[in-house]
C-alpha cells in the first residue's frame, strides 16, 4: 500500500470514523439539509423527544411507563405541547385496533398538564391522529361500533362480509376552554349501496361517487372498517383530509358546514353538506376504475402542503402523502394537484371521476428497497425544497435534496421502547415511530426555551460523531466522488465527475475489487463485503469512505 494512501486512511479513521453510527445520527451534510428540530413519539414507550440535527434532545416531555402514544403530537406556535395516549395494558379494552388511541391532552413547555380529553367506552374510541386547528380547537377521528342489525339496515351484504360488528368512522370538533363537542361529521350519514333496493342508501355507486360504498371490500384491519389514519385541515379552505388506508384513497369533506348540514348532502361553501367533496387514489371504490387507475395503496400521512412553506411556493396547497404499498418491497412518497377550481369552488371530475391521473412527483429512496414500510411513516416537504421521511416500520429517518441526495439520516435508537447501545443493529419492528416532524428554528413555539443539547436517547452515544461529520466531512479530498447510502448494506450509488478506475480497499489497505465507474451514477453491489469500514480510491488520487453494516 503507497505512504500516501496509507497517511489518509489513517487520518480519515483519527478525525473522522472512531466508530461508524448504527443508530442515532447516521449522516449529516449540514450544508443541505434543512436546520430545524425534529419532534418523535415512538412506539412501545411513552416520552416524547425534540431532537437537534446532530441528535441531541434539546427537550422532552416525559411520561409514565403505564402510558403509550395514541399516535401523534404537535407542538403550537405558543409552545403547548397537544399529544395523543393510551393505556400500556389493553386487555379487556371493549375496542381495540392498531393505531388506538383514548386521551388527547395539552401540556405547557414545562409538561404540567392543561387540558385533558377521552372518549374509550364500549362504543367509541379516539383513535390515529388529531388536527389542531388555528382557532385553538382540535379535531379527532372516533371509531364507532356498529351492530350486525345496523350494517344489515344500512344495505350491508351480510351473506358476503361475514362480521358481526363493524367499526365506523367519524370526526369531532372538541373546544378545549368549554370541553364541548362544537362539530361532528360521520361517514355513516354518506353511503351508498346497490345491493339490496329494500335497504337504506339503494343507488347506482358510479353516479354517487360523492357517497361511500358500504359493501366496497376493503383491506380491512380486522373489524376497523375505514381505519382512518390522519387527518388535516385547511383553514384557507375550510376543508378537512383524511386517509382512508383499507380504501386506498384519500377523502376531503367540507367543513363550513353547520354539525346539522353536515348530516345531509346540502349546504357549506360546497353546496354537498357532509358528502365528499373529492377523493382520490381508487376510483374502483366508486365503481371508475377504467377511467383512471388505483395509485394509493395503504397510504399515511395525507395533507396539505402549507406548513412552514410560503404560500409563494409552487408547491403550496399541492398535497402530500406517504404511500406505503407502492411497490412489492418498497415504499414511495408522493405530491399531486388537486383539480380545486377556486371560482366554482369544487374539486373539477373528468369522465365522473377526479383526477390527477398520477402523482405529480414521486420520491424514492436512493436504494428503493430501503424505504419499505407496509404501515405507519410520514413525509414532508421542507421550506428548502428537501423532503424529510420517515420509515415508520423501521424508525429510519432520512432527508433528501430536490437531486434525490441523502443529507441527513438518523434511526430511532430503541427496541421495544428500550433505549440501545450506540451500535447495536435493530430489525424491522424494533423501534415503530409513526411519524417524524421537523420544525424550523426560528419556530415561534422555540422563542425564549432552553434548546441546548441535553444528551442522546442512545446509551454509550458516541458524543463528537455529528462534530466530526460537520468540521471533516470533507477531510480527504472528495469533491469528484459521492457515494450514498452510507452506510449501507447491499448496494452503494458511487457518482463520479468523469470516467475512471477505481479500487474498492479495506481499512487496511488491502484490495477487495476492481472498479470502473462512467461519469454520473454508477451502482456498486458490496452484499459481499463484510461489514467495516471501505475506501474507494480512484486513479487520480480521490478517495471516499463508505461503511459495510450487516
Amino acid at each position: 500500500m503507497n505512504k500516501t494512501l496509507n497517511i489518509c486512511i489513517c487520518l480519515f479513521i483519527s478525525l473522522s470514523i472512531s466508530g461508524q453510527n448504527t443508530v442515532g445520527l447516521i449522516s449529516y451534510k449540514k450544508d443541505k439539509s434543512f436546520d430545524g428540530y425534529n419532534l418523535i413519539y415512538p412506539h412501545n414507550q411513552p416520552h416524547i423527544y425534540l431532537l437537534n440535527n446532530c441528535g441531541e434532545v434539546v427537550h422532552s416531555w416525559k411520561d409514565s411507563i403505564i402510558w403509550r402514544p395514541g399516535n401523534t403530537a404537535y407542538i403550537t406556535k405558543e409552545g403547548k405541547l397537544i399529544k395523543t395516549k393510551r393505556n400500556n395494558n389493553i386487555s379487556g379494552n371493549p375496542i381495540w385496533f392498531g393505531g388506538g388511541g383514548a386521551i388527547v391532552e395539552i401540556r405547557d413547555w414545562n409538561n404540567s398538564l392543561e387540558w385533558t380529553y377521552e372518549v374509550n367506552d364500549t362504543i367509541n374510541r379516539l383513535h390515529h391522529d388529531i388536527a389542531p386547528m388555528p382557532n385553538g380547537n382540535i379535531l379527532m377521528i372516533v371509531w364507532q361500533k356498529r351492530t350486525k342489525t345496523e350494517l344489515i339496515a344500512t344495505g350491508r351484504d351480510t351473506s358476503r362480509f361475514k362480521e358481526t360488528v363493524l367499526h365506523s368512522d367519524y370526526i369531532i370538533e372538541v373546544n378545549p376552554k368549554t370541553n364541548q363537542v362544537v362539530w361532528r361529521w360521520n361517514m355513516w350519514d354518506h353511503m351508498i349501496q346497490d345491493y339490496d333496493a329494500t335497504k337504506a342508501n339503494y343507488g347506482i355507486v358510479a353516479n354517487n361517487p360523492e357517497k361511500i360504498n358500504i359493501n366496497y371490500p376493503s383491506q380491512s384491519e380486522g373489524s376497523s372498517w375505514l381505519h382512518t389514519n390522519s387527518i388535516d385541515y385547511n383553514e384557507e379552505l375550510d376543508q378537512i383530509m383524511v386517509s382512508i388506508p383499507t380504501y386506498n384513497e384519500i377523502w376531503v369533506i367540507d367543513h363550513s358546514t353547520t354539525t346539522t348540514q353536515a348530516v345531509g348532502s346540502i349546504g357549506g361553501l360546497s353546496g354537498k353538506g357532509g358528502d365528499l367533496i373529492y377523493r382520490w387514489g381508487n376510483p374502483a371504490t366508486y365503481n371508475k376504475s377504467n377511467v383512471i387507475n388505483q395509485t394509493l395503496f395503504f397510504q399515511h400521512d395525507a395533507k396539505w402542503i402549507n406548513n412552514f412553506i410560503n404560500a409563494a411556493d409552487p408547491n403550496y396547497g399541492k398535497i402530500s402523502v406517504f404511500n406505503n404499498r407502492a411497490g412489492i418491497d418498497f415504499s414511495t412518497a408522493n405530491f399531486f394537484i388537486p383539480p380545486w377550481d377556486m371560482y366554482e369552488w369544487r374539486y373539477q371530475k373528468t369522465m365522473g371521476t377526479w383526477g390527477p391521473v398520477a402523482p405529480e412527483l414521486t420520491v424514492k429512496h436512493p436504494t428503493p428497497t430501503k424505504l419499505y414500510s407496509t404501515g405507519l411513516s410520514s413525509f414532508d416537504l421542507l421550506p428548502n425544497k428537501n423532503v424529510l421521511i420517515i420509515s415508520g416500520r423501521d424508525g429510519y429517518a432520512f432527508e433528501l435534496t430536490p437531486d434525490n441526495q441523502i443529507v441527513w439520516e438518523y434511526k430511532v435508537p430503541l427496541k421495544n421502547g428500550n433505549a440501545v447501545n450506540q451500535g447495536a443493529i435493530l430489525s424491522p419492528n424494533d423501534n415503530t415511530t409513526f411519524r417524524i416532524n421537523r420544525y424550523p428554528v426560528n419556530y415561534t413555539a422555540f422563542q425564549g426555551k432552553d434548546l441546548s443539547p441535553k444528551g442522546f436517547i442512545e446509551l454509550i452515544p458516541n458524543i463528537g460523531y455529528c462534530n466530526k461529520l460537520v468540521s471533516n466531512e470533507d477531510i480527504i479530498l472528495s469533491s469528484n466522488i459521492r457515494i450514498f447510502p452510507n452506510p449501507a448494506s447491499d448496494l452503494v450509488n458511487v457518482f463520479v465527475a468523469t470516467p475512471t478506475a477505481a479500487t474498492i480497499l479495506s481499512s487496511d489497505g488491502t484490495k477487495i475489487k476492481d472498479l470502473i465507474l462512467d461519469s454520473g451514477k454508477n451502482e456498486v453491489f458490496i452484499s459481499d463485503l463484510k461489514a467495516g469500514l471501505y475506501f474507494i480510491n480512484t486513479e487520480n488520487g480521490i478517495i471516499k469512505a463508505f461503511s459495510v453494516v450487516k
